[in-house]
């Protein structure tokens, strides 16, 4: 029998799962009437994937949104028309011996604010379809190029022809396409053999959670792993209001503040549990931005 369970797992995806199965999976596990993930990972990408259950949902879209970090490994010098290893090899060029140097200095140099035009093989849509149709049938279509960051780029390790490097950037960044354009740099070809999520922001855990060892503990073992619901949302300053307050913001009214500028901003019962999001406005007014059901108290 399910009930409401809130709050946020910090799940280690295994490969050849798609991110839709685990959290059926994760949903399963913990008796839970409802839950959902904040950005997939790819069935060949392993690591973390965050799965909200029951209030923690309606927050999913900060992690949407947030910066993400991966340990990649790419194959110089053979290509892919997937540019992994979901497709064969399609091309294979020699390779120079590249120093860890050459490759540092490669990495280094690779800008950091850039146009990247999306692979074939994803789920965008086009005139009602995914891009990924298209590939498999043989169609090339045209694709816009979105504006990504890569806020950090490190080697890990070049032994070839296997690059091992460290990535953090913008959402929307494509990481198989990122690592044929240094390659591309480097005047050669490649795909990915290996991706895994170290880091969604503000989530950089050291300890992640797997199935199989979820499924070694009892239920409420289960659920004691779960973060708070809030715990996506602490980037945004706190705002503690009265008991009036309270009332007001729970039936969406905007309420009268004294506080430190505009902006978002969490929102939480004075001396009690939290209560969702607000935007504070120029002139010192508290607009509800989206409510929990009923306080939920930190862990």
């Amino acid at each position: 029998m399910t009930r409401d369970v809130h709050g946020i797992l910090l799940l280690d995806k295994p490969l050849g799962m798609s991110s839709a199965g685990a959290v059926a999976r994760a949903k399963h596990l913990f008796a839970a009437a409802k839950a959902g993930h904040t950005g997939s990972l790819d069935p060949l990408a392993d690591g973390l994937l965050p799965v909200c259950f029951g209030e923690a949902t309606k927050f999913g879209s900060h992690l949407l949104d947030a910066d993400k970090t991966y340990e990649v490994t790419a194959r110089l010098g053979e290509r892919t028309a997937s540019a992994d290893l979901e497709s064969p090899v399609i091309e294979k060029r020699d390779l120079p011996e590249f120093s860890q140097e050459r490759i540092a200095a490669a990495l280094a140099e690779f800008p950091r604010e850039y146009l990247q035009v999306p692979p074939m093989h994803s789920a965008i849509k086009q005139d009602g379809r995914p891009l990924y149709e298209y590939a498999r049938a043989g169609e090339v279509r045209e694709r816009a190029p979105r504006s990504i960051v890569i806020h950090e780029l490190t080697l890990r390790d070049y032994r070839q022809p296997d690059l091992r490097f460290r990535v953090r950037s913008s959402k929307g960044a494509y990481i198989r396409v990122l690592a044929e354009d240094i390659a591309l740099r480097l005047g050669t070809i490649a795909h990915l053999t290996a991706l895994r999520r170290v880091a969604v922001a503000p989530f950089a855990p050291e300890r992640l959670w797997t199935f199989a060892e979820i499924e070694q503990m009892e239920l409420e073992q289960r659920r004691a792993l779960l973060l708070p619901v809030d715990a996506a949302l602490l980037a945004c300053r706190r705002l503690d209001l009265t008991a009036g307050g309270v009332d007001a913001f729970r039936r969406g009214q905007t309420v009268e503040i004294a506080a430190d500028g505009p902006g978002t901003v969490r929102i939480y019962a004075a001396g009690g549990g939290f209560l969702g999001l607000g935007e504070v406005r120029e002139t010192g007014r508290l607009v509800p931005l989206r409510l929990i059901a009923a306080p939920v108290n930190r862990a």
